[in-house]
């Protein structure tokens, strides 16, 4: 099974072949990027939420087999949330 799907697979083919080119403004848009990725993952404000204390042990449990903290997983699930990424299945 390929991961890359039609136009990953023709991006890689043109860069092996060297047919890709660097854009006019490649530094000006790397930077552009860095900005907007750190001003994204830029954690400014604390919050104090209460939860009960099972749904705190799910999300410990959870955060544990993702290998991340609790707290970095609550940000995670509020931030898709907000973005309009995560959604409720329909039951």
């Amino acid at each position: 099974m390929n991961p890359l799907d039609s136009e990953e697979v023709e991006i890689l083919e043109a860069f092996e072949k060297g047919a890709l080119k660097r854009s006019a403004n490649a530094t000006q848009d790397i930077e552009r990027h860095k900005a907007i990725a750190d001003a994204t993952l830029k954690q400014d404000v604390r919050i104090n939420v209460r939860l009960s204390s099972r749904d705190l042990r799910s999300l410990q449990v959870r955060a544990l087999q993702e290998g991340i903290p609790y707290q970095a997983l609550v940000s995670s699930i509020l931030h898709k949330f907000v973005d309009g990424q995560l959604v409720e299945k329909a039951r």
